[in-house]
């Protein structure tokens, strides 16, 4: 790896063909025809789709709408069925991920590929150490953090190149993972849903490098749940649905709106993405806290919520909103303070001990801590509902499978069979095993962390009038989420953290996004 083998570097230029008016309009990468199924699954079939040079393609669908699919065939993940790929004119076949890196393609996956017990320098070079000019080949330390050093200040990235990515945030472990993508000599960079976890400031960066990307000639694909995006840095648009691609020539990003974006994905007009919520809360409070404090995480919060209110979180990423509903449900511990729940002053010291008291948790990252990826749809949702259907130390298969089949049938989750293990369902359909799950165990007092993360517009639509039914039903729901249109739309009332306090309280009436942003900041 030489010296100049970095974004940040001068001779950055020389890597990366400025695009003429020519190579605007040529395709850098084309595929033809590209067909996948999967048991009882056709995921793509017979889909087109471009790249031009210096320009931002949008790829946007509903979850298992085929979007996953056509990146791993293009990163050598999947091998297609059918169809063919071209890269700059010539065809190309694309076996495994070192082809598609030889070819100068890069991605990042929207759950990051990256080594958490490495340090961040470590994490950028990774595979592609410099090594100092010996017959043993010892790596050139000093230069892998001088070349770190460097990247990462060009980026303005505010990271250590000594930290640890396991002990950084969700949000800087995405930069860790853009700065490791542009230190490779990429082509085609693409990026799978790359703000889900940045807050406003980093989203801003990212926005800088693709525009510096773009200017350079590489091409890009973008993939976003957030279509507010589409129009900020998107150039044409293409739509999947059901393995489909439904406008047959790429749409132009200032031609089209959100409304019909919308309509494409989900194959109907949608009239609003939220329920009309009335007031369905009582005066019978069921959690409280008092002077909560976890040091280096949150500090004195005082919170309540009471049976059919939903209390929404509000802040920015990082404000103390994740690590609050963690030490509620007894995953993290505290320093002082109290938990109150249906009048009884309880000490966690396991989630175990508040699933017991009728709590469910749904957490921000479901892969990593609220699924078992590996195993079927059925024990997934009965995980936490095994008192009632094991009898004499036996497990009723029978009664697991019947009410297991019956939330799967309330929450439309779409899933060839309940033995398919969870890992081959969209990020939707994943999402709403969670749900699934906490409804089985008869849980009254739910706690959602990013209860949309990551999830289509038609899923969110799902999620939404589900939250409001269950508040309808009684349910305490508190809501920890950085989604300003969600928490305006949902809640009941609004508490607002930053920096690990509670810096403003607004009623469902008094709230309003300006007031919000204004408390956070």
């Amino acid at each position: 790896m030489s010296g100049n083998s970095g974004f940040g570097g001068e001779n950055i230029r020389e890597e990366v063909n400025m695009p003429g008016v020519e190579d605007n309009h040529r395709a850098l990468l084309e595929l033809r025809g590209i067909t996948k199924e999967f048991p009882g699954v056709r995921a793509l079939d017979n889909v087109s789709f471009d790249l031009r040079k210096g320009e931002v393609h949008v790829l946007l669908g509903e979850n298992g709408a085929g979007k996953s699919t056509l990146i791993k065939i293009l990163s050598g993940a999947y091998l297609c069925d059918e169809g063919e790929i071209y890269f700059d004119g010539r065809s190309v076949n694309i076996r495994n991920p070192a082809d598609a890196r030889e070819l100068g393609v890069s991605v990042i996956y929207q759950h990051l590929d990256l080594v958490p017990h490495l340090d961040v320098a470590g994490n950028i070079f990774l595979g592609r150490e410099p090594t100092r000019n010996s017959f043993f080949k010892f790596l050139d330390r000093k230069r892998i953090y001088s070349e770190a050093f460097s990247l990462l200040k060009s980026l303005t990235f505010d990271l250590d190149p000594h930290a640890l990515v396991g002990n950084l945030s969700i949000g800087k472990q995405q930069l860790v993972a853009i700065a490791k993508a542009i230190q490779e000599r990429i082509k085609v960079l693409i990026l799978d849903e790359p703000t889900a976890s940045l807050n406003k400031q980093e989203v801003s960066y990212l926005f800088k490098i693709i525009a510096r990307l773009k200017n350079m000639g590489v091409g890009m694909v973008y993939i976003s749940h957030r279509l507010e995006e589409v129009f900020q840095i998107g150039d044409r648009i293409t739509v999947l649905r059901d393995g489909h691609k439904v406008n047959v020539d790429p749409i132009n990003a200032k031609d089209t709106s959100r409304e019909a974006l919308i309509s494409m994905m989900i194959g109907r007009r949608l009239e609003s993405e939220f329920p009309v919520r009335q007031k369905c809360s009582t005066e019978e409070e069921v959690l409280r806290t008092e002077g909560l404090t976890r040091r280096h995480a949150f500090y004195d919060i005082d919170l309540s919520v009471c049976k059919g209110e939903i209390v929404g979180i509000a802040g920015l990423v990082g404000a103390g909103g994740t690590e609050l509903l963690r030490a509620i449900i007894g995953a993290d511990p505290i320093d002082s303070g109290k938990i109150v729940i249906k009048g009884r002053v309880v000490d966690p010291r396991s989630p175990g001990d508040t699933i017991k008291l009728g709590l469910g948790f749904l957490p921000e990252d479901r892969h990593k801590q609220a699924l078992f990826l590996k195993l079927a749809v059925t024990p997934n949702v009965s995980l936490a509902s095994l008192s009632g259907i094991v009898k004499c130390g036996l497990l009723n298969l029978s009664k697991e499978k019947t009410i297991v089949a019956d939330y799967v049938d309330r929450l439309k989750i779409k899933a060839p069979s309940l033995r398919v293990n969870v890992i081959n369902l969209s990020g939707g359909n994943q999402q709403k095993v969670v749900l699934a799950r906490w409804l089985c165990s008869k849980s009254d007092i739910l706690l959602f962390d990013e209860p949309t993360h990551g999830l289509d517009v038609g899923v969110k639509v799902d999620v939404h009038s589900l939250l409001d039914e269950l508040a309808r039903q009684g349910m305490a729901i508190i809501v920890n989420s950085s989604e300003l249109r969600e928490i305006l739309a949902m809640s009941d009332r609004v508490q607002v953290m930053r920096k690990g306090r509670i810096a403003a309280e607004f009623s469902k009436e008094e709230a309003t996004q300006e007031k919000i942003l204004e408390s956070a900041l």
